[in-house]
């Protein structure tokens, strides 16, 4: 039976940053991936780092979000210069553009809630804003700066995470789909891979929204998968410098013309596919937006899909099974929150506790509320 200190199933951005953080200082670690590591929701996403909240359910995020945000350069230079790769990161703020008739009130009410959370988002008179972007439609109400804001180009990022956990020793299982969980007693010891044991000190769950399809660990992990399409765009006349941004949807820069844009939210299953519907709605908002971006080309459409929980927060830390880790459920913020994920599970392994409070994102809160519900 081969035997490693920590195994990571699911080896995607988050599972590949655990494995680097823990590789780094020595410790056997094998990761397993039920494909080619690093295709899925890690490759589909956008790349936009913002801590700021989407919705009501996402405030709770924030100061997570925050603090993996001011990681982020420091993240970026060690992963670059352990996997010798570019990381694709551009750290140059973004705008948020309102267009409704009460873009004013939209905007006081973004900036109230936004000072609330400590993030030092800023009023753009929207002459200010077209300087930045001259390129933003002549339809804008009102605008606000979030000059903290950052994005990367995921896809980048991913395979250099990969690189680099690799370079600093760590194992790769490619098309190992992990068929459950060994547990002793109330000890985690291991895993099942094609009829095989897979021994180990530590199991830590990184697979997204596929988490929930083993049995054995589903009520610390109750993930669902959420579709959301994308488009890729090049222009000749738009080369942004800020990810732009509205109620509708985002654009983000990958420079030289290039831009990526999205995003749908869909209950569609595992299904990954790109519709008519979702791609009116994207291109929709990008024209709304930026309207010169009607005559760009089209380069490339896809889907992912997204790990969502019953609550939208993740589900990261150490449950009531010794040995036993959860770090799933990032929603639409897996590539944001990739650096302080790694940073806790790795704590969690190698001090017993971790450095940055996370109880509000424990796995037992899904558990127990299964318990008391049953």
């Amino acid at each position: 039976m081969k035997s490693f200190d920590i195994v990571i199933v699911g080896g995607g951005i988050i599972g590949g940053a655990i494995a680097f953080e823990l590789a780094r200082q020595k410790i056997r670690v094998a990761v397993f991936d039920r494909q080619t590591p690093g295709q899925e929701a890690s490759w589909a996403a956008a790349g936009m780092l913002s801590p700021a909240p989407d919705s009501a359910d996402a405030i709770p995020l924030v100061p997570l979000a925050r603090a993996s945000l001011d990681v982020y350069p420091e993240f970026i230079a060690t992963i670059e210069e352990a996997s010798g790769q570019q990381a694709g990161f551009r750290p140059g703020g973004a705008i948020e553009a309102f267009f409704s008739h009460d873009a004013a009130r939209e905007l006081s009410t973004l900036i109230a809630l936004h000072h609330g959370l400590g993030l030092p988002t800023e009023v753009l008179r929207v002459e200010e804003a077209q300087t930045l972007e001259p390129a933003l439609g002549r339809d804008l109400g009102a605008a606000a700066l979030l000059p903290n804001e950052a994005s990367v180009d995921n896809r980048m990022l991913t395979h250099a995470v990969l690189a680099a956990a690799e370079a600093s020793g760590a194992k790769f299982f490619t098309d190992c789909e992990v068929e459950d969980v060994l547990f002793s007693g109330n000890k985690c010891n291991g895993i099942v891979v094609a009829g095989e044991k897979v021994g180990a000190g530590h199991v830590a769950i990184a697979a997204g929204c596929w988490a929930s399809k083993l049995e054995s660990i589903a009520r610390f992990a109750p993930t669902r998968p959420i579709r959301g399409q994308m488009v890729a765009m090049l222009s000749d006349t738009v080369d942004l410098a800020h990810v732009i941004r509205s109620e509708r949807g985002y654009i983000v820069p990958r420079g030289e013309g290039l831009c990526v844009a999205g995003s749908t939210l869909e209950n569609a299953g595992y299904e990954k596919r790109v519709t008519p519907g979702g791609i009116e709605k994207i291109l929709g908002a990008v024209t709304e937006m930026i309207p010169a971006l009607a005559d760009a080309e089209i380069v490339e459409t896809w889907s992912g899909l997204r790990p969502d929980t019953p609550d939208h927060l993740p589900s990261l830390g150490p449950v009531d099974v010794e040995g036993l880790l959860i770090a799933t459920g990032h929603y639409r913020n897996g590539i944001l929150l990739t650096p302080i994920t790694a940073k806790i599970i790795t704590d969690f392994i190698t001090e017993g506790r971790a450095s940055f409070p996370c109880d509000a994102y424990s796995p037992m809160r899904f558990a127990d509320a299964a318990e008391a519900s049953a």
